[in-house]
């Protein structure tokens, strides 16, 4: 019975010997991709049009950060009598110009939930907003994690900073952040890719969903479609429009 009894209580104390549960190990250094499309016309009409996007990670066991940057640009040649005499002149106009920078460090507590910093800065000649700046932290989480699907999403309090660009009034608020990033491994080289990004304050709520498939040729190129759709709940302009859309076909180099 003494013996019978020391192993009932050996084996008591097993499950609290146990190791804690460990991060999995994370390739070292920064990874990343690079996004171009370039599209021309040439003929009865004259248009250019580019866009890029720059996208950097680095994780390791407890941190992960990352930065991107990305660009939009289009001229298009228009007629108009710009001088009055009655003759219409051909010649080209800025029709997008946009540029956007965003940066973030995560701390995971375990491999499920992690406390993350954001920053996220926008130009855009033609939004309402010449500029749009916000700086964010949030409690994240890993809904789903395995081979074909993670879905990971954080909210939290941040703050914004924006101009208008009817008559240059600079706001300030306090927000809340949500983001909900959905990556599902359709086949062994085609992503499917869904991101939604939300900055809600008193002076206005910013939303920006961005849907895509990517296929990869080799380890190194892909081909992506894209569409990327933006929303601003106020604007002073009525000429101007809340939502903006993009549809972009990209090749994409992955950095290694």
């Amino acid at each position: 019975m003494r013996h019978a009894s020391s192993l009932i209580l050996i084996a008591s104390l097993l499950p609290l010997a146990a190791p804690a549960q460990e991060l999995p190990r994370q390739p070292e250094g920064w990874t990343g991709t690079g996004e171009l499309g370039l599209a021309m016309a040439r003929g009865n009409s004259r248009s250019e049009s580019l866009n890029t996007r720059l996208r950097f990670s680095r994780e390791q066991e407890r941190w992960k950060n990352g930065f991107a940057l990305s660009a939009l640009r289009s001229r298009a040649e228009v007629e108009s009598d710009t001088d009055g005499d009655g003759i219409e002149e051909r010649r080209y106009e800025t029709s997008a110009n946009r540029y956007d920078v965003s940066g973030s460090s995560a701390y995971r507590f375990n491999p499920r939930h992690h406390l993350s910093a954001n920053g996220r800065y926008e130009h855009d000649d033609f939004s309402s907003y010449d500029y749009q700046g916000t700086v964010a932290i949030g409690l994240g989480s890993r809904f789903i994690d395995n081979e074909r699907t993670k879905l990971t999403g954080e909210i939290g309090p941040g703050y914004r900073r924006a101009r208008t660009a009817l008559d240059g009034e600079v706001q300030s608020s306090l927000i809340g952040r949500g983001l909900l990033d959905l990556r599902h491994q359709l086949t062994g080289n085609t992503e499917l890719f869904n991101t939604l990004l939300v900055e809600s304050g008193k002076d206005n709520t910013f939303a920006q969903n961005d849907f895509g498939v990517s296929v990869a040729m080799n380890e190194r190129f892909a081909l992506k479609a894209g569409l990327q759709a933006r929303h601003n709940t106020e604007v002073e302009d009525p000429a101007t429009r809340r939502t903006d859309t993009l549809s972009t076909v990209n090749l994409v180099y992955n950095f290694r």
